[in-house]
């Protein structure tokens, strides 16, 4: 069953229109058979992704006892790899769709686990429905996703490797957040549509949010009438682009005529020019090489070469939503790393997926450094003027706090110099704690080997009452270790008990390493373990935040077996923290999901029995 195919466009149809954001993977039809415990995965070209994408295939094995009454079934669909709801990574999926080592494919499955994005009904309990409508097809395919707890809504951070992508009547919302999550662009699809195998029909139109990167143009290939552009990277050019298509037939003749005339030949079929023409290229991303899906969209006259650099193709890959104000991208706000605040919003945007979660629906708490780093600074935590309207607020002790539920608020903050963000241990809809955090804090970062001593203790007991804990770098001289609880379940009281017990007992078993000592000046050199800080209205800086200091660091989350003697906070600065995203992915991916089922009761009561 060869895919359905999409039509082009650049205007979004209205009228009898259903609208989806697009996704950039693999088009996938996914087919389960009767009494098969898993489906198989195939690709547009024919070609069986199972062994490539076992978490897929794993997560429907679990599933096979619900949607067994409902088989056979067929979905059409994608296999991504998300970033947010509206954003999927395709280096993500084209690197592992050419992996064929069995470990490292499971190695990468865990540490950048995919979903398959399913859009479309067409087999269901045997019987074929690609003769009914649309509208149709997607009620069963909802309907079908409900009855068997799979989400009809895209969820990024859910653990569910099946969802049913979110269908609109509305494109200007649809692609609103399209363009503000930097999705790849919108599919419009007629209500009345039929499935039609192997065609590609103007039932079903692909709109592209195109991003704009300016190039310097350095070849001309003869042979196939590609031009070559590049960046500058470290002061070297980098070839980033080979176009043609975009060109109109003046300027295409234009640009051959200049190669041939003032270009150096290497060979007998390219000609060199020296970086002196700019030109602005439509794609839709940069696949880590190369950018995606390149045309020529105009020539930049009035840009230097110097001008089309590594930092500038960022910026141009992750526009600013265009409702947030910028105000001095260029001030400098980490000196001693030469990061301006342009650089620190673009932190923040590559970051919020990871970050995010933690901030939501939660008192927000934020210290600002209007003149960055070094400068005076002040915490704000009360917002009552110059409130945009995609910034939710939330009442508590008379003070009106900012809830950062969006990318919007996130760089609302940001272009405030909001550098470092603490938040509370519960959200606003429970008095409960949502989390354990023991703050690991060494006399000064000189002996951050204690921090890192104790978190490996600490390790060993949570590992005991089989309580599964996170770790971060506090982003300052310490370390600070997270356990997740079930939601609104536990109190500050219950927690108190134990977070007390623990701390009381390493400062026992290894007093001259660690205290509970809240005054400083009786402390000695010895780490300390502040249980008192986990207290209803209390905060802690959020993971992936900031610090105010000079090197801007990061409170970092780790794994596990990063943590020895050989870690060291100061490495962890923004540049350091977004390569770590792209080649470590987030140790705290699965925070919320081991939460809901960890085991604290049976720690708790293992502790009062003690007592």
């Amino acid at each position: 069953m060869k895919p359905m195919l999409l039509t082009d466009s650049n205007e979004i149809p209205v009228g009898d229109w259903l609208y989806e954001p697009k996704y950039d993977g693999y088009r996938c039809i996914l087919s389960w058979d009767e009494g098969m415990h898993f489906p198989i995965l195939k690709s547009r070209n024919g070609n069986i992704l199972n062994d490539k994408f076992p978490e897929i295939i794993n997560y429907c094995e679990r599933i096979y006892d619900e949607i067994a009454p409902y088989l056979p079934v067929i979905l059409d669909g994608e296999l991504v790899y998300l970033t947010n709801n509206y954003h999927s990574e395709f280096s993500v999926v084209q690197k592992r769709g050419r992996m064929n080592n069995a470990e490292t494919i499971e190695s990468q499955a865990d540490t950048f686990p995919c979903h398959y994005i399913a859009f479309d009904l067409l087999i269901y309990e045997g019987k074929s429905k690609i003769n009914s409508q649309l509208t149709t097809r997607k009620q069963m395919l909802n309907k079908l996703f409900d009855t068997i707890n799979l989400p009809t809504t895209i969820n990024y951070m859910n653990a569910r490797r099946l969802q049913a992508i979110d269908t609109f009547e509305d494109s200007a919302f649809v692609w609103q957040n399209v363009k503000t999550h930097n999705g790849e662009g919108l599919i419009a699809k007629k209500k009345t549509s039929k499935w039609m195998e192997g065609t590609r029909t103007a039932s079903w139109i692909k709109i592209k949010n195109w991003k704009y990167v300016d190039v310097i143009l350095t070849k001309f290939d003869k042979s196939n009438g590609f031009f070559a552009g590049a960046i500058f990277k470290e002061g070297t050019l980098q070839e980033i682009v080979s176009f043609k298509h975009g060109l109109k037939e003046e300027e295409y003749k234009t640009l051959t005529t200049f190669f041939n005339t003032y270009g150096t030949l290497l060979g007998n079929e390219i000609s060199e020019i020296p970086a002196s023409i700019c030109v602005s290229i439509a794609c839709i991303d940069f696949d880590g090489t190369k950018l995606r899906e390149p045309r020529f969209h105009a020539f930049q006259h009035n840009i230097n070469p110097e001008e089309c650099h590594w930092k500038s193709m960022q910026r141009q890959l992750n526009p600013i939503p265009e409702n947030v104000a910028v105000t001095h991208p260029e001030k400098p706000v980490f000196p001693v790393n030469a990061i301006i605040k342009d650089d620190f919003l673009l932190y923040l945007q590559e970051t919020a997926p990871f970050m995010m979660p933690f901030l939501k629906d939660r008192l927000l708490t934020v210290i600002r450094y209007p003149h960055g780093l070094p400068g005076e600074s002040f915490y704000q935590k009360n917002y009552l003027e110059n409130i945009p309207d995609y910034v939710t607020t939330h009442i508590a002790d008379e003070t009106n706090y900012v809830i950062c539920n969006n990318i919007e608020t996130l760089l609302w903050l940001g272009n405030q110099l909001a550098i470092e963000f603490h938040i509370p241990f519960q959200t606003i809809h429970t008095d409960k704690p949502t989390e354990i955090v023991f703050d690991l804090d060494p006399p000064s970062v000189e002996e951050f080997h204690l921090a890192v001593n104790a978190a490996l203790k600490l390790k060993v007991i949570l590992d005991h009452f089989n309580l599964q804990s996170f770790i971060k770098t506090s982003g300052g001289k310490g370390m600070q270790v997270y356990i997740p609880l079930p939601f609104n379940t536990f109190t500050y009281e219950e927690t108190g008990v134990f977070t007390e017990f623990i701390c009381k007992f390493l400062e026992q078993q290894y007093p001259e390493w660690f205290t509970i000592e809240r005054l400083k000046k009786n402390r000695g050199n010895r780490l300390y373990l502040d249980y008192v800080q986990h207290r209803e209205g209390k905060t802690i800086v959020a993971p992936y935040s900031t610090r105010g200091n000079a090197n801007g660091l990061v409170a970092a989350p780790l794994y596990w077996d990063e943590v020895n003697e050989q870690l060291k906070p100061k490495k962890f600065t923004t540049i350091h923290v977004m390569e770590r995203m792209r080649t470590l992915g987030n140790p705290f991916r699965e925070f919320r999901e081991i939460g809901e089922k960890q085991a604290f009761k049976s720690a708790l009561d293992q502790i009062n029995g003690l007592g």
